[in-house]
């Protein structure tokens, strides 16, 4: 493993909390944007571009891709650095995978991320309704290829299986930061649980692409973020996804520092060499960005499809 020469690429030292240039949201704009906002809205779907307010949803929603966010805009977890609502989530809903599959065939997607917020109210975390807007999308979009976001489901194989049984081309589950920050960072979870979710994962069915992402200036060091993407490799996962921790309000948890493009770029070439298969990493990068083009590249379920 390549080293890092610390007299250029500083770890852990604090830094102003001015927005750097090479930091720039640009605000969503755009027909295609606002006729997306206006699907969603009718068919009473949610977005994680929203409810975590995405920094690349103009981007996105103005190329007319979007990441739906299932089961609710209820979290039963209260992470850190999470603008998604938290409480007690509302009863399933079971239209909810007709009202996704038919928003999908309505866009003309090509590639559909799906996730969802925690419902550790439920044994199953609500796996079945992963699966079913999966089968749903597949019936009414088939050429679409499907990458899922999931939560950990406290570790269960039971709760994974039912979604693996489904096939998505990309199974998503973020660490989001290190070890040692878990407790702070996100309380109700464990590195052991994201450890078994991908892990089996890649088990269950070794051709669907496994995938994680990581938030750095959440006060990480430098070796901690390697040993995380040294585990991840170790785990099986094919793709890493690597941006910045921007606080979405002042009651969340503040940033440490911003990190510079040279870092973004080195912990990039540092994934490559340790393994990945594709690596994104640069400061507004989030876990869905440039899904598309991954699935396409990679993807061996994809490149099956006639």
């Amino acid at each position: 493993m390549s080293t890092i020469k610390l007299d250029t690429i500083k770890t852990g030292s604090p830094r102003p909390q001015r927005r750097p240039d090479w930091i720039k949201v640009r605000p969503p704009k755009g027909e295609t944007y606002r006729n997306l906002k206006r699907l969603m809205r009718s068919k009473e779907l949610h977005t994680v571009c929203e409810e975590a307010h995405c920094p690349n949803m103009g981007e996105c929603w103005g190329a007319g891709t979007a990441t739906f966010l299932i089961l609710g805009d209820i979290c039963t977890r209260s992470c850190g650095f999470c603008d998604v609502k938290t409480g007690r989530p509302l009863p399933i809903d079971w239209e909810e995978p007709e009202r996704v599959a038919q928003a999908v065939k309505n866009m003309n997607l090509n590639h559909v991320v799906i996730t969802s917020v925690n419902r550790d109210e439920r044994k199953d975390g609500g796996a079945p309704i992963f699966a079913q807007v999966i089968e749903r999308i597949r019936e009414v979009r088939p050429e679409c290829s499907i990458e899922v976001l999931i939560p950990d489901f406290k570790g269960s194989e039971e709760a994974l299986k039912i979604v693996m049984d489904a096939r998505p081309e990309i199974l998503n589950h973020n660490v989001e930061t290190v070890p040692r920050l878990f407790r702070k960072v996100q309380p109700q979870d464990h590195y052991e649980w994201a450890q078994a979710t991908l892990v089996n994962a890649k088990k269950m069915e070794p051709d669907v692409l496994t995938k994680s992402g990581i938030m750095v200036g959440l006060g990480e060091e430098w070796d901690e973020i390697l040993k995380v993407m040294q585990d991840l490799v170790d785990w099986g996962v094919d793709i890493l996804t690597i941006g910045q921790y921007l606080q979405p309000s002042k009651k969340h948890l503040p940033m440490s520092r911003y990190y510079t493009m040279d870092e973004f770029a080195e912990l990039k070439r540092i994934g490559l060499e340790m393994g990945f298969k594709w690596v994104e990493s640069s400061p507004l990068v989030r876990s869905s960005y440039h899904a598309d083009k991954q699935v396409r590249a990679l993807s061996p379920m994809y490149q099956a499809k006639p």
